[in-house]
């Protein structure tokens, strides 16, 4: 096995600064690379599986790293905890938003270029508070863009013992309405969705209670486990209640780790959250990582 240390820098410690920041305990470690490239390209998916790491690592939902963009203000790459690059992310784009405009980076309105695309943004303070107007597009139901095996939507289908329904809000999602989050074992049932054949790419699966307030947990591809909030599956969460007649334009939804607004005009899919900084810091001349597959 072959590993490789980080290279020391002026400041010592690896010379490689990361700030942690979480939206709704959904948490990451970002890396600023907006003036220089910190961490090679192939070396990214090793880099973000130890650095998630939640004992030998920083610990994280995954990595952030940040660049200048060609076609948007800028760039946002998502790096997750079993080295796979997401599409989008959409508590990684509040907590980003939140790091570029403590930075002076951005005003208060700006885009974000993704794999999923460009990514509106508007940030704003409530109570004191960090939070971000996140402009998800508009969710596709289409099998072939969800992508999905099929044509035409996916609706409340039997899968796995559930009634299932997916969307695309910048990643697949798998949406399940039940009438108990409490005692679910989401750890044991939600893989065998998230693999499931009918989903070439894998798919985030969503567990809803309906109320006054939408109550949602996600188990997230790419984390391989529950998260405590996931921007793009509430969105898909109300995209699917709204399709369905269940809700009208505005959803709120508590997820475990905090509350987020969805909002529809149109067919287009907002959310708005917050996001905070947790601690800045620099890595350790110790901190490696194996890059025996990259090589």
């Amino acid at each position: 096995m072959t590993d490789i240390r980080l290279e020391k820098g002026p400041s010592g410690a690896g010379g490689i600064a990361f700030t942690k920041l979480q939206g709704n305990g959904n948490d990451f470690v970002l890396i600023d690379e907006h003036d220089r490239v910190a961490v090679a390209d192939p070396l990214k998916p090793s880099f973000a599986v130890e650095c998630c790491h939640r004992n030998f690592g920083i610990g994280g939902d995954g990595v952030l790293f940040l660049s200048q963009s060609d076609h948007a203000d800028l760039r946002m790459r998502l790096f997750q905890p079993d080295g796979s690059e997401a599409e989008m992310c959409g508590n990684g784009v509040r907590c980003l938003a939140k790091y570029a405009w403590d930075s002076g980076m951005v005003g208060r309105s700006f885009d974000v270029e993704t794999l999923a695309g460009i990514i509106p943004l508007k940030v704003r303070g409530i109570g004191g508070d960090f939070w971000a107007r996140v402009d998800m597009g508009v969710p596709c139901f289409d099998r072939p863009g969800i992508p999905a095996v099929g044509e035409g939507e996916f609706l409340m289908e039997p899968l796995e013992g559930f009634e299932v329904s997916a969307v695309n809000t910048g990643v697949p999602h798998a949406v399940i309405f039940v009438d108990d989050l409490l005692d679910l074992p989401i750890d044991e049932v939600a893989p065998f969705i998230r693999h499931s054949p009918l989903f070439p790419e894998g798919a985030n699966v969503n567990f809803v209670l309906v109320g006054e307030v939408f109550q949602v947990r996600t188990f997230e591809r790419g984390v391989e486990g529950e998260t405590l909030s996931c921007g793009t599956g509430s969105v898909a969460s109300a995209a699917v209640a709204r399709k369905m007649g269940m809700v009208d334009d505005e959803v709120f939804v508590e997820t475990r780790g905090g509350p987020l607004l969805i909002t529809f005009e149109g067919d287009e899919a907002y959310m708005d959250g917050p996001a905070s900084t947790v601690y800045s810091g620099v890595l350790s001349d110790e901190f490696h990582w194996d890059i025996s597959q990259e090589l």
